[in-house]
């Protein structure tokens, strides 16, 4: 993957210096920082490819300086990395066009995993979270999801399904409309999220949590892209 341009929005500063750290000699090349949302619609002047932001309340200013870093640099990218799985945050992200939204006790390597789903051109969301979200049930937040599950994105869930179905990479990203590079990305964090060695441990542990019958459609899952 060629370099990216990566932007730090955090209030830490201790945060964003290990930031800078974790990305040193990875894809993700940092070219700027700032301390809030709106100071750094006036420093992002390297029209960066992402932004990784970390909303200090969540409020409809930052929200709207969020939506105004978007409109400054169209083409980029936004994930939210934040400490608390807050619905206002969350809800604020989608409103601002956020192509993301992760919490900053996720595994490093996962952290790189998602951040390269995003600039494929992924949306990665705790999904269940951001359908109650939308259909208004926010009351229903962490009582549908098993926490077995509570760590899978919907497209992990379709790739489980296609596991069970026995289809090869090919199948899949035809089937999901996405390119096969995407599914092995999906794959890999899948697979370690699950703690399985291999396509059969996945589909086997899929069967035993209930992925393959009604009961993910019924904890708000959705099956379709």
């Amino acid at each position: 993957m060629d370099s990216i341009t990566t932007f730090l929005i955090d209030s830490n500063k201790l945060f964003r210096e290990g930031m800078k750290r974790l990305f040193d000699g990875s894809p993700f090349a940092v070219v700027g920082e700032a301390g809030s949302v709106r100071e750094g619609i006036g420093s992002a002047a390297a029209a960066p490819a992402l932004v990784l932001v970390d909303p200090v309340s969540g409020n409809e200013e930052e929200v709207e300086a969020m939506r105004a870093l978007r409109a400054e640099h169209p083409g980029l990218r936004i994930v939210v990395l934040t400490s608390d799985l807050c619905t206002r945050r969350l809800s604020g992200a989608l409103g601002a066009g956020a192509d993301g939204y992760l919490m900053k006790d996720i595994a490093c390597e996962s952290l790189m995993q998602s951040l390269k789903l995003v600039m494929m051109g992924e949306k990665v969301f705790p999904t269940h979270l951001a359908e109650l979200l939308v259909s208004g049930r926010t009351e229903e937040i962490g009582a549908e999801v098993p926490a077995r599950r509570k760590g899978l994105s919907q497209r992990e869930v379709q790739i489980l399904r296609c596991l069970l179905n026995g289809n090869s990479n090919k199948m899949i990203a035809n089937h999901l409309s996405i390119t096969e590079a995407t599914v092995k990305v999906h794959l890999k964090s899948l697979l370690r999220k699950i703690n399985a060695s291999n396509r059969t441990q996945a589909a086997i542990w899929a069967m035993n949590n209930g992925i393959g019958d009604h009961a993910a459609d019924a904890a708000g899952i959705s099956a379709t892209a």
